[in-house]
């Protein structure tokens, strides 16, 4: 026999007892329901209740024997068995879980189980409440059989027949004709339950049938709108066209319904249409040398079908401020895949036809349309271009500077010189003094070309022509006798050693500001590369880093397009520091928000949910809940599950299901407020030397 065998026996033992001990109290009551409603109202309610009760005392076993588990009969070993010494958990734990210490415990344990007395463990019989149940149930079997002695059984259902059903009606027949749309092809047809589905737009007609008949019959539904039922001979009938989802419940007059909750009518939403791109794969695509045409092909698809197709075509023409547009659309005849549900479109565009040309762009955009009445759905798909690159003419090949938007990527190398210059003074010890020297030499020849292109941004020469510190480099002797070309010509003087390109305001539209930053930038990086030529890079790193300051100031000011506007905060007194003055000062409360009437009406139903007992006023969440529309998710169930808790308060699963749909809900709560902590002795006794202190001075 396995070590748990004794455990189960105990835990069979435990539940077969509480098991008897609660049915005992209910069985008695049940029975004595059960005559009662066959006394007072016949079989034909007796046996409902019957079944009822059968189902509550199944159901209350189950409960008490799911209760009775591993961890309640451990609690009850523990309490009740000294010998277990808190250990019980043990026994009904995975052995392989277990440390060698546990199982020794555990193997202990089990051989006091088997010894076990089970009258210690097992729960004594409640005479007095199980008396007081059966005084009950005699009680309510004598009240019932004192208000009709003399009857024969059978024969108070047969004279309350009447009675209850002039009370109390019921649906007889239910038929509910739905005729959706025509555009939509669905075919019209009938449902048999209240809760039903209908594509958007569809006519709903309810044909219904109560035993016994009404004077009168309406469908109420959540937002207050009222149908009458018309009667026609046995039935009653009303229709309307449903174009949201909605909630309702019926209502008669002159008796009371079977069927109190409300229903549910989920409307199907006519969706619109989706595109799909085949071809071409980009939203830009570049004419190819020799394209006389433009393919492309789309696939369009719809819940009910497509009607109609078209693309828009766009013509974009010329360049800078001289932009032409021309507009066109043509209608698509598609090609369909599964009717007209799905259609495929295929066009060919003549761009000779459309008169696209060199720096063009002809830019398309499908749109389609589907059969929805009275107003389509209309999907556009994104837009796509061709661009008819152009040559770069011989005017914009010096623009480069004055076009120039953003700063290069290079301006960010500065940074890896510093690093190179770091690590070489880093390794200077294990390198000769030549290799030093070369090293050195040659960030400094990067230090110069960097210096190069940076200077082109405030009209410097190129590395061919390019003056160091104002003075141009030697550029070789020239040829004694030889006259230049031109001599004497004012313009070929000008272009000889005037230097157009040298004027700073010409070659950029950096601002003067920046201008000047770059400027010193420049400054800085002359000075590191002639210490790094002259092989003292620790020289040059201070230049290198102020440098690199000054390009970062540089690529910041190319972002900033509105004035720096900040919090400006007044001064500190610093006289009053540590002194505990806080004459003055004031509690700021323009920071709390305040939670708006429906919200906070929210919020109190949401707490008051958890407690059972909790007083629950749902009027401010349905009205909040009506606002906020039909097409919220979720707020039918949300409204349903409300109205089933207002008809039986006790449903606790009502209550978890509606915290459960209201917490993504509930609006963000505003900042709480911290209260002012309360000193302590220490505390106190330190402000009380610091205004002591205070009032010394």
């Amino acid at each position: 026999m396995s070590r748990a065998d004794p455990l189960q026996s105990v835990a069979r033992a435990l539940r077969r007892r509480r098991t008897t001990i609660a049915l005992l109290g209910a069985a008695p009551i049940l029975l004595a329901l059960v005559f009662a409603a066959a006394r007072l109202a016949g079989a034909s309610a007796a046996i409902p209740i019957a079944l009822v009760g059968i189902l509550c005392c199944a159901g209350l076993a189950i409960s008490v024997h799911r209760r009775t588990d591993a961890a309640w009969l451990a609690r009850r070993l523990d309490a009740r068995v000294p010998a277990m010494e808190d250990s019980a958990t043990l026994l009904s734990a995975d052995a392989g879980a277990l440390s060698p210490l546990q199982r020794l415990q555990r193997a202990r344990l089990a051989g006091r189980i088997a010894q076990l007395d089970i009258d210690r463990v097992r729960d004594p019989w409640p005479l007095p409440p199980l008396l007081a149940g059966l005084g009950l149930a005699l009680a309510i079997a004598l009240g019932a059989w004192l208000h009709h002695p003399a009857e024969v059984p059978g024969m108070s259902e047969t004279r309350d027949r009447p009675a209850r059903a002039a009370s109390i009606t019921a649906l007889d027949r239910i038929g509910i004709a739905i005729q959706p749309p025509a555009y939509t092809g669905v075919a019209a047809h009938e449902v048999s339950a209240l809760d039903f589905e209908a594509p958007e737009g569809s006519r709903v007609d309810w044909r219904l049938r109560f035993v016994p008949q009404p004077r009168a019959a309406a469908l109420v539904f959540h937002d207050g709108r009222r149908l009458a039922l018309d009667p026609d001979g046995t039935q009653w009938h009303v229709g309307t066209p449903i174009t949201t989802s909605l909630l309702y419940r019926i209502e008669v007059e002159g008796v009371a319904p079977a069927d109190a909750s409300l229903h549910r009518v989920d409307v199907i939403p006519d969706r619109a249409p989706e595109i799909r791109v085949i071809h071409p794969e980009r939203t830009l695509s570049l004419l190819e040398a020799g394209q006389k045409h433009w393919n492309l092909e789309f696939e369009a698809s719809d819940d009910y079908g497509l009607a109609a197709a078209g693309l828009a075509l766009t013509l974009a023409q010329g360049s800078g401020e001289s932009v032409a547009f021309k507009d066109r659309s043509i209608a698509l005849d598609g090609e369909p895949v599964d009717g007209q549900r799905r259609v495929r479109y295929q066009v060919a565009l003549d761009l000779d036809e459309l008169g696209l040309g060199e720096g063009d762009d002809l830019v398309v955009k499908l749109a389609v349309r589907d059969t929805r009445k009275p107003e389509a759905n209309v999907t556009r798909s994104a837009s796509f271009i061709l661009r008819w690159p152009a040559e770069a003419s011989a005017d914009s090949a010096g623009l480069e500077g004055v076009l120039q938007r953003t700063l290069p990527a290079y301006f960010r190398s500065q940074r890896q010189i510093i690093i190179d210059s770091e690590a070489l003074l880093a390794e200077r010890d294990s390198q000769s003094a030549e290799r030093f020297l070369d090293r050195a030499d040659a960030i400094g020849v990067d230090q110069k070309i960097l210096r190069l292109r940076y200077g082109q941004f405030l009209g410097e020469e190129s590395e061919g022509e390019q003056h160091a510190g104002g003075a141009h480099e030697d550029h070789g002797d020239a040829a004694v006798g030889e006259a230049p070309a031109g001599f004497g010509q004012a313009g070929d003087v000008l272009a000889e050693f005037g230097h157009v390109h040298d004027i700073a305001e010409a070659a950029t539209l950096l601002d003067p500001e920046t201008k000047e930053t770059l400027r010193s930038a420049l400054g800085e990086m002359w000075q590191a590369e002639l210490h790094l030529r002259q092989g003292d890079p620790d020289l040059a790193l201070p230049f290198e880093h102020r440098a690199l300051e000054l390009i970062k100031e540089v690529q910041q000011s190319t972002r900033i397009y509105l004035a720096r506007v900040g919090l400006e905060l007044p001064q500190v007194d610093e006289s009053r520091r540590l002194s505990g003055d806080r004459s003055g000062l004031s509690d700021r409360i323009g920071a709390l928000v305040r939670t708006a009437p429906d919200e906070q009406g929210l919020a109190d139903f949401w707490a008051a949910l958890a407690s059972e007992g909790g007083e629950l006023d749902a009027v401010a969440v349905r009205h909040w809940l009506d606002r906020r529309g039909d097409g919220q998710p979720e707020t039918l169930t949300v409204l349903a599950a409300i109205d089933r808790l207002q008809r039986d308060s006790a449903c606790s699963d009502c209550r978890a299901q509606i915290r459960k749909l209201l917490w993504p809900l509930l609006p963000t709560p505003a900042t709480g407020v911290a209260p002012h902590a309360v000193p302590d002795v220490a505390g106190r006794s330190y402000l009380e030397a610091v205004q002591a202190t205070g009032g010394a001075r």
